[in-house]
């Protein structure tokens, strides 16, 4: 099995490691592209306006200057030598990928372009709150690789990645995967912080409260609250059936008048 690796973090990351070490379980023949710098929140950004730049660290691993999305890109059509991975893996990203967090997400982006060219592809990420959590990557590099490969033997449709969260307790204590469904936050995590630099003007980082909300169960972020391993199936079609349905009796047809 031919794996092409990817993530947001970068090629120096800490999560890239530890999705080698999943990698090499199930296979020998492994391929890495990454960025050269962190791109977290990136999404499904592709670089159109400035060249992008390829370091060779060795035969078959890339560090490129674009996107998680530029860097699958790059590796199918140019960088693997005409060689298709079997599959993609996309991570481990420092920090859970969940609810509407998966839209911004250049983990799940990296997952997204594998899927896109028509590979089977999985996110997998870490959850790094308590704070205090102790080697966040540890669950990932015990449980991912029975995980990706029972995933890979059973299959699953296409136009559809998997989005793998580990939770941030100790090994022993997480004893059960859920396959969930995808959430939406009760609760607004996402802010600007504004600071003032040495010149006194103003600027802002933009960040991530640690907030609990309150979802449901069945849910990715209940199962991550709980101490469980979150599968969920995701896929990029975002119409929304139900009203479609219903707009076609009031706009379907001629159009209205002012």
């Amino acid at each position: 099995m031919r794996i092409l690796l990817t993530n947001d973090d970068g090629i120096h990351a800490e999560g890239l490691v530890a999705l080698e070490k999943i990698a090499r379980v199930l296979s020998d023949d492994i391929w890495i592209c990454a960025p050269e710098y962190e791109q977290s929140g990136a999404s499904r950004a592709l670089t159109l306006s400035d060249p992008i730049r390829v370091r060779t660290l060795d035969p078959r691993r890339f560090a490129t200057t674009g996107t998680p999305t530029d860097c699958v890109m790059l590796a199918f059509h140019e960088l693997m030598g005409g060689l298709k991975p079997d599959l993609v893996l996309s991570g481990v990203n420092r920090g859970a990928n969940l609810a509407e967090d998966v839209t911004l997400s250049g983990t799940v982006a990296g997952a997204i372009e594998g899927m896109a060219l028509g590979v089977p592809s999985i996110a997998l990420s870490a959850t790094n709150w308590p704070v205090d959590a102790q080697d966040i990557f540890a669950p990932a590099e015990h449980f991912g690789p029975g995980i990706v490969r029972k995933l890979f033997e059973t299959g699953w449709p296409d136009g559809v990645i998997m989005n793998v969260n580990f939770p941030a307790r100790p090994i022993e204590e997480i004893v059960e995967v859920e396959v969930t469904r995808q959430t939406f936050r009760d609760v607004a995590v996402r802010h600007a912080e504004k600071r003032t630099d040495l010149r006194n003007r103003d600027y802002y980082w933009m960040g991530f409260r640690q907030e609990r909300s309150k979802p449901a169960a069945g849910t990715d972020l209940a199962a991550i609250y709980e101490g469980r391993i979150s599968v969920t199936p995701l896929h990029i079609d975002l119409t929304h059936a139900e009203t479609v349905h219903r707009l076609k009796g009031v706009l379907g047809g001629v159009p209205p008048k002012a």
